[in-house]
């Protein structure tokens, strides 16, 4: 573990103190950049030797700076930030969830999909891959709970999900009361089998149905999971309020480790920095043993939020003797990969190797994004021919990695080939994956010909539709979006936040802003579902590019209204309007405190910036 923190974090240029018990390890004296990241190449420790490439712990330093800190009785967290920055970059790294937590070719959301747009309908077999990058712990494995074996049916057998999606109603209470009356059984196994095909389309309101009538019902012994899962979904689409009061509902029997770490891992879901630390200090009061999946979710928020903090949960699992999991590796080899520091990103594969842990090819397709941001291209080729394998038509499924990677290399030689691949027999995936991909490369006859070959195959979705429609704004295409939803409706799909984000990206990229907003305003007014965060950061920052103050608060107003917690991003961004329009921000600085947010280096220039009491030359002769 001390190798591991060692090869994690270089932290540069920062001196903060770290208490484990009574034990004070102190890093060398540095200053942090943007990032959260450090690194100083020609700067070496005298006391312990290591050169600032690795994170150093020696005992002969101490600026005052804010610091963090664990104690082993309570494992305490302060949420304050106070840290310096040295170098005025974008921090989009902040705000977004990288290629580590969605999977390359998905819609990065950030909210809440429901059934009023649902996923494929395919017959399609299990996807392949992660499904459950969290490690949350939900009752779509009741079967395991109950038999201790996984079932190996497909998820398109269950019959009990398709009585559910042919129903018709707002509700599937109807449906699910025809199922018993037809005397048609309601087994563990179904149940479970439903609940895969729900959660993995995000039909998340039908699913939360599913679990409140069994549960009112008494259709099943309800167990820790079950409550887990219906404690997730609760969270996924009414916040994490209501989930706290529905513990509070379920028996205290069946309150342990799985309903904590299923509220924690909503927590970081929802960049809750603040919830976060406090549930898991909670965990840690109720004695429940720490584990690698409550530390990996810090590590996640921390990413997200508040990199230098990542060292010290290092530190934490060291002491506590928590053995990293792959996730952990996979975390830290992002944070890496997000500084641009490939050499310490290969030392933390080259340490999961020596933990006999082989990055899988989900890691090392985020290798190979960071290889290609980085300008390693060499590098990332020759990874991605790893990936590959001998035989790529007997290693189909990682297609929708490559396709993805391809594009980003600019390869459309390659990206043509491996859809070659993925032709004779697509899935829904592989079809998502290729018209991205051909989008990206700016080839749009070629995805709207992937587009086709998924409409003769599949019904149309809202969410396979959103993919060409999103290739169709990225490219400023207003007709041919507009054309598409025309489609769309002739064909009944239900429209939702996905459409929803598409259409405000075509206006917006067209020029046509207001038009973005009023349709988003329409969306907000006609569905009780939240639109995606990215729609109202989409608006946010093109009022911010104009200098439209009001249009601006408007938006930022709106996105807390949704539930979505004010950023240091979104704080950034709403100031530049400010800076824009040569108009002071009178109380923002209190508006930052109050949502606990610390400015940056490049917030903090900003705020003097639009600062009402600056002094200037002018101000001084006029006193």
């Amino acid at each position: 573990m001390w190798a591991l923190r060692r090869a994690s974090l270089s932290l540069r240029n920062k001196s903060f103190n770290v208490r484990v018990s009574s034990v004070k390890l102190l890093p060398n004296t540095s200053v942090e950049d943007e990032s959260g990241v450090f690194d100083s190449p020609k700067m070496v420790c005298a006391k312990c030797g290591f050169s600032s490439m690795n994170l150093c712990y020696c005992s002969g330093s101490n600026s005052g700076h804010g610091f963090l800190k664990f104690s082993l009785g309570r494992l305490g967290f302060s949420s304050e930030a106070g840290a310096k920055t040295t170098k005025e970059e974008d921090d989009d790294l902040e705000d977004g969830f990288s290629e580590l937590e969605t999977p390359l070719g998905e819609e990065s959301e950030k909210g809440v999909v429901s059934d009023s747009e649902d996923s494929d309908e395919s017959d399609e077999s299990e996807i392949t891959g992660p499904h459950n990058e969290l490690e949350l712990p939900l009752s779509h494995d009741v079967d395991e709970v109950s038999t201790g074996k996984r079932s190996s049916r497909k998820r398109a057998d269950s019959e009990l999900f398709k009585a559910i999606m042919n129903g018709t109603g707002p509700t599937i209470y109807t449906a699910l009361e025809k199922w018993v009356e037809d005397g048609k059984e309601l087994s563990r196994e179904e149940i479970s089998l439903t609940m895969i095909n729900l959660r993995r389309r995000k039909i998340y309101l039908k699913a939360l149905q599913l679990s409140e009538w069994l549960e009112s019902k008494k259709h099943l012994e309800f167990v820790e999971r079950d409550y887990a899962s219906q404690l997730d979904l609760i969270a996924k689409l009414h916040g994490l309020h209501k989930a706290e009061v529905y513990i509070e509902k379920i028996p205290e029997s069946f309150r342990g480790e799985i309903i904590y770490r299923t509220l924690l891992a909503n927590c970081v879901t929802q960049n809750n920095l603040k919830k976060a630390e406090e549930i898991f200090n909670k965990m840690k009061d109720l004695e429940f043993p720490l584990t690698p999946f409550a530390c990996n979710q810090l590590l996640l928020l921390y990413k997200r939020t508040d990199k230098k903090k990542i060292a010290d949960v290092l530190l934490l699992m060291e002491q506590e003797n928590v053995k990293p999991s792959p996730l952990t590796f996979k975390i830290l080899i992002d944070v890496k990969g997000q500084s641009n520091d490939i050499d310490g990103m290969d030392q933390i594969v080259d340490q999961m190797r020596a933990e006999g842990i082989e990055p899988d090819n989900y890691t090392k397709a985020v290798l190979v994004g960071h290889y290609i941001s980085g300008g390693h291209d060499d590098k990332a080729k020759m990874l991605l021919k790893e990936m590959e394998g001998e035989n790529l038509k007997e290693n189909r499924w990682v297609c929708r990695l490559l396709l993805a990677l391809y594009a980003k290399l600019g390869m459309a030689d390659e990206v043509g080939r491996v859809w070659k691949v993925c032709e004779t027999r697509p899935s829904v995936e592989d079809c998502v994956a290729a018209i991205e991909a051909w989008g990206k490369l700016k080839k749009i006859d070629e995805a709207e010909a992937v587009f086709e070959v998924m409409a003769r195959k599949w019904k149309l979705t809202s969410k396979n539709c959103s993919v060409l429609l999103n290739v169709y704004a990225n490219n400023k295409m207003l007709t041919k979006g507009k054309d598409l939803i025309k489609r769309m409706a002739h064909k009944g799909c239900r429209i939702g936040p996905l459409t929803w984000n598409a259409l405000v990206k075509l206006y917006v990229q067209a020029g046509e802003v207001e038009k973005a907003d009023s349709v988003l305003q329409k969306a907000i007014q006609q569905s009780p579902v939240r639109p995606i965060f990215s729609s109202y950061n989409t608006l946010l920052e093109e009022y911010s590019k104009r200098g439209d103050i009001h249009n601006s608060e408007k938006i930022f107003y709106r996105m807390k209204q949704a539930g979505y917690i004010s950023r240091l991003k979104q704080y950034q961004i709403l100031i530049e309007a400010y800076r824009r329009a040569n108009v002071p921000a009178y109380g923002i600085r209190d508006r930052l405190k109050a949502d606990n947010v610390f400015p940056n280096k490049t917030l903090a220039n900003l705020l003097v910036q639009v600062d009402g009491f600056k002094k200037t030359q002018a101000s001084d002769l006029l006193d």
